[in-house]
């Protein structure tokens, strides 16, 4: 074989060698035989065209008071955006996707936790006019007063 002929005596370079017999082939032979798609179908999936005008799609859909979409952007692209050096023209949308709902669920999450823990303490007597539960009771439309 080839380590034979060899003229290092580097134990590694000999055992990779041994491997990978051709030393001109140096990429990782797992990596570039698997197929990349850009969609979690695989090959049931989406061309890539198709892919990006779906992508192109959810992002600025998600920009329209929809940023679970966003969600879906990052989900269904997800091959995408775990490999950075694959589909560069989908990329850039599901990235925005991935930003975008990163945004929306802290503000979100505030907002909620604010009304959440802060309430009548937060806002004082004004709180009362922004809750939603007491809106029957001042209406009349119950037949009990608080």
């Amino acid at each position: 074989m080839e380590v034979s002929r060899s003229h290092t005596n580097d134990p590694i370079q000999i055992h990779t060698q041994t491997l990978n017999p051709s030393p001109n082939n140096q990429r990782n032979s797992i990596l570039s035989s698997t197929p990349v798609w850009p969609t979690i179908d695989g090959p049931l999936g989406l061309t890539e065209d198709q892919s990006v005008s779906y992508a192109r799609r959810f992002y600025k859909f998600g920009f329209a008071l929809l940023p679970f979409l966003w969600a879906l952007n990052c989900f269904y692209f997800w091959p995408v955006l775990h490999n950075s050096r694959s589909f560069p023209r989908i990329r850039r949308y599901v990235l925005g996707s991935a930003v975008g709902f990163s945004v929306f669920t802290v503000l979100l999450s505030s907002w909620a936790l604010m009304f959440a823990i802060g309430g009548d303490r937060l806002f004082g007597s004004f709180w009362d006019q922004l809750v939603m539960y007491n809106v029957a009771v001042k209406l009349g439309l119950t037949g009990w007063s608080l």
